[in-house]
């Protein structure tokens, strides 16, 4: 099988990425799992954002450079990509792209992550109602797998419902797993607390939001509604300052819910920007544990 996705993602990480931030992004994944069962295996040189606590302090001083102390999972870890669906995927990134690529940017970035690690991912969404899960695996081919054909899925789905997956994630399964949930605003919103008070006590949760579009310009176009939206709506200032505020009254009600229920998120509007907001969304997610 031509692995193309991840071809793709991996040549993003490279462009977009130069060899010390890739260090940290990798870095930044590995924290995750700091304090679960780590084991020392050796030393590096410092890098901006590592926990001071990992310096090894003598063995500094004799190299004359900040050495970190490096440390490996005595298991392998389970990861697991809800994906959103339906039309509104299909739409534009306020960057203009679309929001479905993004989403599996991020959600294929995470996942081979994953992989060069060692650890077990696997992805979980539904398609108009009907589940689509794909198991927790290692290989690079799996990865491939649900990439391409949540691809193929989000292009003939029509609506959205995160709340089925996260029900579905917490009546089938027990293990424990970090989950990479990866929507945007409007799918967050739809969350119920109710749900994210189950999902919490059971599994570490992280939200990457995809940015939308506005809806202003000439050549607006309405997924939903499959039609350009009229150019006395899309060209006028105070429609276009209310949609503005709207957004932003949603994403701060959103930020709210999620630190409610202590879980981080990010967004992201483009793929060259994936690394960057996944660095941060991880490194947040540690700090917010050491606190």
């Amino acid at each position: 099988m031509i692995l193309d996705y991840i071809t793709r993602i991996k040549a993003n990480i490279s462009i977009h990425t130069n060899i010390k931030a890739t260090s940290i992004l990798d870095g930044s994944y590995k924290s995750v799992f700091m304090g679960r069962s780590l084991n020392f295996e050796d030393l590096r040189e410092y890098i901006p954002g590592d926990n001071i606590r990992d310096i090894d302090w003598k063995a500094s001083s004799r190299s004359r450079m900040l050495l970190v102390k490096r440390y490996v999972a005595e298991k392998k870890h389970n990861i697991l990509i809800i994906f959103d669906t339906g039309a509104k995927m299909s739409a534009d990134t306020d960057k203009g792209e679309t929001k479905k690529d993004v989403a599996i940017f991020a959600g294929g970035t995470l996942s081979y992550l994953a992989y060069t690690n060692g650890d077990f991912v696997g992805s979980l969404y539904n398609v108009d109602g009907k589940m689509r899960f794909f198991p927790l695996r290692t290989r690079l081919y799996d990865i491939e797998h649900f990439l391409a054909q949540y691809d193929k899925d989000v292009q003939i789905s029509k609506k959205s419902d995160l709340n089925k997956s996260m029900e579905y994630l917490l009546k089938h399964f027990r293990r424990k797993m970090v989950v990479f949930v990866i929507t945007d605003q409007t799918g967050t919103a739809s969350v119920s607390e109710a749900v994210l008070k189950k999902l919490i006590c059971q599994h570490d949760i992280l939200f990457i939001n995809v940015n939308d579009a506005d809806l202003s310009g000439a050549h607006a176009f309405k997924v939903e509604k499959n039609r350009y939206v009229p150019r006395f709506v899309t060209m006028d200032k105070k429609l276009a300052r209310i949609e503005k505020e709207m957004k932003e009254k949603m994403a701060q009600d959103n930020e709210k819910k999620l630190k409610h229920h202590a879980i981080i998120s990010t967004s992201v509007g483009s793929k060259e920007n994936i690394t960057y907001s996944i660095t941060e969304l991880l490194e947040r997610h540690r700090y917010a544990n050491i606190r």
